[in-house]
């Protein structure tokens, strides 16, 4: 590879004719508004590029890479429940950046069919695209992202998937025309050779991982490729490429979450990215990284201390169901008793005994349906995760 020494290249625009519609439905004021051409993002072209970080932001980002990977191992030591129930957390943060935010008691819900909330339903299947991500990440190619984008629309909104945008696209400004809007992504015709172009730096091995990460997550959401989507997959994918340089190995770290606590700072490093500024991007993921372990840290200190309360509470055999139950509970804090029984190989008569004893014990309470389809729920799981949401929402806490 013969990379490109030179500033890092900023986003320029290009005049493209627009079609109204004959048939829409306006003032005469949007009308006159749409009429015209209009300027589309000219999105340079990164896979050779040298990238001119100043030695400051490697420095940060090398830091909170070593956190990173310091709390992957932690938590990973930990036990399976705490890599789902982080995967979980990092799903409902993405979403939540997108506005789209519900109740961890409504995410669990949604786990079980159970929830009319649409945002909780999206968020689950935001689950879907993160675990995309993480099986695909040792292949990231176009295909790789695409079936991320699958994943996470695939229910709601299944004719938008299967492949790049073949419509222009535009950030602000209505939905009437792009001529006002506040960004406006490249015109699809130019989408197929950017995203080829992006996976190919993605698949460099020279520039440093969390860095990496960051410039290809704002290059992703520049180019944004998809009609809808685009900010959940681009996190997903920044998720994946984590983990194909080993930062990550054992969970998926909450850097959504990181990022809530400031989102005009995520958004205006997106801006400084288009403008030629890599390094405010790759600074901003870094602090997001510093906030996600610290609230992850906290999150699974407060499980561990659930856990032993349950212990201390519930005594059986040290092979029975129960116990199972138990740690399912920290990563579904809903259950009924056939998800149990479907998640820990026994009948559901078994796994309604378990339900009963910890029911007595008073660590399920009975949380919705009738007779025969009974949700029992985790109270304190899901305080908890209610718990880490508000802490990111915080910018300290």
């Amino acid at each position: 590879m013969t990379l490109v020494d030179a500033p890092w290249p900023a986003v320029d625009s290009e005049p493209r004719p627009w079609h109204r519609a004959e048939n829409e439905v306006a003032s005469r004021r949007q009308l006159r508004a749409a009429v015209g051409e209009y300027r589309a993002a000219l999105v340079p072209l990164i896979a050779d590029r040298e990238v001119p970080l100043r030695p400051e932001t490697l420095a940060i980002a090398d830091d909170a890479s070593k956190e990173l990977t310091r709390f992957d191992a932690e938590a990973g030591s930990f036990a399976a429940p705490f890599a789902a129930i982080l995967l979980r957390t990092e799903s409902a943060s993405s979403s939540e950046v997108e506005h789209l935010t519900a109740s961890a008691k409504q995410v669990a819900l949604a786990e079980l069919d159970r929830s009319d909330s649409t945002n909780a339903q999206l968020v689950v299947a935001n689950v879907r695209a993160m675990q995309a991500a993480i099986a695909l990440a040792d292949r990231l190619d176009e295909q790789a992202v695409i079936a991320m984008h699958e994943a996470l629309l695939e229910t709601s909104a299944p004719h938008f998937i299967g492949g790049w945008r073949d419509q222009q696209v535009w950030i602000g400004g209505g939905s009437f025309s792009p001529h006002h809007a506040t960004f406006v992504p490249p015109h699809h015709d130019r989408v197929p050779r950017l995203m080829a172009d992006l996976v190919r730096f993605a698949d460099r091995a020279d520039v440093p991982a969390l860095a990496h990460a960051a410039i290809a997550h704002a290059q992703f959401e520049t180019i944004h490729p998809f009609p809808d989507g685009n900010g959940r997959t681009g996190r997903a994918l920044l998720h994946g490429m984590l983990r194909a340089a080993d930062v990550t190995r054992n969970v998926a770290v909450p850097v959504s979450a990181g990022l809530l606590g400031d989102l005009d700072a995520y958004f205006l490093a997106l801006t400084r990215y288009r403008q030629g500024q890599p390094d405010v991007i790759v600074e901003t993921v870094a602090d997001a990284a510093f906030r996600a372990v610290a609230n992850g840290r906290a999150l699974v200190r407060e499980l561990h201390e659930i856990a032993a309360s349950w212990d201390a509470l519930v005594r059986a055999r040290s092979d029975a169901s129960v116990h199972r139950v138990k740690a399912h509970l920290l990563q579904h804090p809903l259950v009924t008793a056939a998800s149990v029984a479907e998640a820990i190989g026994v009948s559901e008569v078994a796994a309604q005994t378990s339900i009963d004893k910890l029911a007595g014990a008073g660590v399920l309470t009975r949380a919705a349906g009738g007779a025969r389809y009974r949700v029992w729920q985790a109270t304190e799981v899901l305080a908890a995760l209610d718990a880490f949401a508000a802490r990111a929402r915080r910018a300290r806490w």
